[in-house]
C-alpha cells in the first residue's frame, strides 16, 4: 500500500461524514474511498490508483471524471469507414453517423445538413426522462385505478346478485310450490348471467394487467436507457407513451333485473317475470395529463400572525375549518369540541358521546362535523345537533381524520396490540381502500400507538405524519410510496424531528408542525424542503388547518391558543 493510500484512508477515517457501510470504494485497491471514475471503462478509482488504471492499457482512451459526474460522457459510435475515428456528427439527409474524416473526404455531399450527436443525445435523454416520469407518475397510476375499479366490481358481484336472488325469493314464497320449477329456471339464468358478467370483467381486467405489464417493461427499459451512455440505442429510441396514453375503453355491464308480475296460476310461466340479461357497452376513456397549478402564490419572506384565539383548552391538539367562518378546535383533556368565529368568539360547544377527548376532528363539505373516539373504537358524525356513529372498528383504534376532495374519509388507526398501523378510506361506513404496506410487503408506517396525522394533497397524494417514526410518508392515490421526509438540518433546530400535525395548501405545498423545534416545515409537492415558518413567539405547534384562502391556523399545544397566520403573498 502506497503512502498516498495510507494518508487517504486516515483522512477518511477521521471524516465523520463517511460511513464505512454506505460509501463507494475504489475498484482497484478496494480500500480507499472512490473519488474519480473512468467513464470509458466504468471503473471506480481513488486518486492514487488513476495512474495504475491508465498504465494498464495505453491504447484505450480512458476518460477520467469526478465520481459525481460518472456516466456523463457520451460514448460515440466507431466510424465504419475510419475505424480509428469516432462519429460525432449525423447527416440529417442520409441519416448516417459521420466522423471528421468522412467530412474531409469527397464521398459525402457537402450540402447535406448535419447535426451534432451530443445535442441529439442530450435531447433524447431529456425525452427519455420525461417519458419515464410520465409513465411512472401519470400513466401507471391511471391503469392502477382502472384495475382497482374492476376488482371492486368483481368483489361486489356476489352482493349485487344476492340482492336480486333475495328479491326473487320473496316473490317465490307468494307463488307457493306451483312456481318452484319456473323459479329454479330463473335462478339458473341468474347464475349464467353472473358467470358471463364475471367472465367479461375478468377478461377486461386481464387486458388491463397485460397493458400494465407492458408499461412496467417499458419503464424498466427506459430506466436502463436513462442510465446508459450508449449513443446508438439512445439515438434510435422511439417513445411508446403515445400508445399507452390511448386508454382502453371502459367496460360497462348493466346488471340484470328481475321483474315480478301478479300471481295467476294459469299463467305461472309468464307471470313470474323475466330476467333482463346482461348488456355490455364500451365507454371511451381519455387520458388527461396533470396540469400544474396556474394561480401560483409565493411564500412570504416573513409570515405574520393575523389573529390569536384563546380557546381555553389545555393541550390543544386539533383545528379544522371549511371556509374560515367556523373554526372548530379540540384538546386532550376535555370532551368539549368548540366552535369559534373569525373574531375568536365562542359560538357553540359539542361534547363527545363517550365523555373522552376526541383524537381528531374534521369537517365535511356539507359542514357536518366528524370526530374520532379511540377509547370506543368509533367515529361519529354530528349534523344539525344530531350525533350518529358512522364507523365502529374491531381490533383497531381510530386516531386522525381527513375528509378528501371526493368526499371520502381517510382514517389512521393502530391495532389494539399496538404492533401495526394503517390508513383506511371510507365511503360512509364502507371501507374502499386500505394502505399499510409498500410493494415489498414492508410496513409504510411505524407499528405502535403513536398518532399518525393525515391529509390529502391537491394532486390526490395522501400525506401521513408518522410521529413515532419521525418521518412524513407520502403515497399516491393508489397507496404507492412516493417519498419520505425526515426533517431538514438547521443550526437552531437541534431537537429530533417529530411531526405532530400536517396539512396542504392550494399550491400542493405540504406544511408539517414540528412541536419540539417550535416551527412548521414547508415542502413542495415532491418533498423538497422550502422553508421554515418560524415566528419568534410560536410555541409547541400541533394541529394545523389551511382554509380556502390559504390562511394557516396553528394550535399551540401547551398555551391552548390558536394562531391565524398569513404565509403566502
Amino acid at each position: 500500500m502506497t503512502s498516498d493510500h495510507v494518508t487517504l484512508i486516515q483522512q477518511t477515517q477521521m471524516d465523520p461524514h463517511y460511513d464505512a457501510q454506505d460509501v463507494a470504494r475504489c475498484d482497484l485497491c478496494e480500500i480507499a474511498i472512490v473519488q474519480s471514475y473512468c467513464d470509458f471503462c466504468h471503473v471506480n478509482l481513488c486518486k492514487p490508483c488513476i495512474g495504475e488504471h491508465i498504465s494498464d492499457d495505453y491504447s484505450t482512451k480512458h476518460i477520467i471524471v469526478p465520481f459525481q459526474q460518472r456516466r456523463s460522457t457520451p460514448i460515440y459510435p466507431k466510424c465504419e469507414k475510419h475505424p480509428n475515428k469516432s462519429c460525432k456528427l449525423q447527416c440529417k439527409d442520409c441519416n448516417i453517423f459521420l466522423c471528421t474524416d468522412c467530412l474531409a473526404s469527397e464521398q459525402h455531399n457537402k450540402e447535406h445538413k448535419l447535426s451534432k450527436l451530443e445535442e441529439v443525445f442530450h435531447q433524447k435523454k431529456d425525452h427519455i426522462h420525461r417519458d419515464k416520469k410520465e409513465l411512472k407518475e401519470e400513466l401507471l397510476p391511471v391503469y392502477e385505478e382502472i384495475a382497482t375499479e374492476i376488482k371492486n366490481q368483481i368483489a361486489n358481484l356476489d352482493v349485487d346478485y344476492r340482492k336480486i336472488t333475495t328479491q326473487m325469493s320473496k316473490h317465490r314464497e307468494e307463488l307457493h310450490r306451483e312456481v318452484d320449477n319456473v323459479m329454479n329456471q330463473r335462478e339458473k339464468e341468474i347464475d349464467e348471467n353472473k358467470l358471463k358478467h364475471l367472465s367479461i370483467l375478468t377478461k377486461h381486467l386481464e387486458e388491463i394487467k397485460q397493458l400494465q405489464s407492458l408499461m412496467q417493461e417499458s419503464l424498466h427499459s427506459l430506466k436502463e436507457m436513462e442510465e446508459s451512455n450508449e449513443v446508438t440505442p439512445t439515438i434510435h429510441y422511439s417513445s411508446k407513451n403515445q400508445e399507452f396514453s390511448k386508454l382502453p375503453p371502459k367496460v360497462i355491464v348493466s346488471m340484470p333485473k328481475f321483474i315480478p308480475k301478479p300471481i295467476e296460476k294459469e299463467e305461472l310461466c309468464s307471470l313470474i317475470g323475466k330476467l333482463v340479461p346482461l348488456s355490455t357497452t364500451l365507454e371511451e376513456r381519455v387520458f388527461t395529463p396533470k396540469r400544474p397549478n396556474t394561480s401560483f402564490r409565493e411564500l412570504l419572506d416573513k409570515p405574520e400572525v393575523l389573529n390569536t384565539i384563546k380557546t381555553g383548552q389545555e393541550k390543544l391538539r386539533s383545528v379544522t375549518c371549511l371556509n374560515g367562518e367556523e373554526i372548530w378546535t379540540s384538546g386532550e383533556t376535555t370532551a368539549d369540541i368548540k366552535c369559534f368565529n373569525t373574531q375568536g368568539v365562542l359560538q357553540k360547544t359539542i361534547k363527545t358521546k363517550s365523555g373522552s377527548w376526541p383524537n381528531d376532528i374534521a369537517v365535511y363539505s356539507d359542514c357536518a362535523l366528524v370526530y374520532s373516539d379511540w377509547s370506543q373504537g368509533t367515529v361519529y358524525k354530528v349534523k344539525n345537533g344530531k350525533t350518529e356513529e358512522i364507523i365502529r372498528l374491531q381490533g383497531w383504534r381510530p386516531t386522525q381524520l381527513c375528509v378528501t376532495f371526493s368526499g371520502d374519509l381517510l382514517v389512521t388507526m393502530f391495532s389494539e396490540d399496538k404492533t401495526q398501523s394503517k390508513v383506511a378510506r371510507y365511503s360512509g361506513s364502507t371501507v374502499k381502500q386500505t394502505i399499510q404496506f409498500d410493494d415489498d410487503g414492508q410496513p409504510l408506517f411505524s407499528g405502535n400507538d403513536y398518532i399518525k396525522f393525515i391529509t390529502e394533497n391537491r394532486n390526490l397524494d395522501i400525506c401521513v405524519a408518522d410521529w413515532g417514526a419521525g418521518a412524513v410518508v407520502v403515497v399516491n392515490q393508489a397507496g404507492k410510496l412516493r417519498f419520505r421526509y425526515t426533517g431538514h438540518p438547521s443550526s437552531n433546530k437541534n431537537k429530533p424531528f417529530e411531526p405532530i400535525g400536517i396539512k396542504t395548501d392550494s399550491q400542493s405545498r405540504i406544511l408539517i408542525s414540528d412541536c419540539k423545534n417550535h416551527c412548521i416545515h414547508v415542502l413542495d409537492v415532491v418533498g423538497q424542503f422550502l422553508c421554515f415558518i418560524d415566528i419568534c413567539d410560536l410555541k409547541n405547534p400541533t394541529g394545523l388547518c389551511v382554509n380556502n384562502d390559504d390562511s394557516l391556523f396553528v394550535c399551540e399545544g401547551l398555551k391552548g391558543n390558536m394562531r391565524k397566520i398569513r404565509y403566502l403573498k
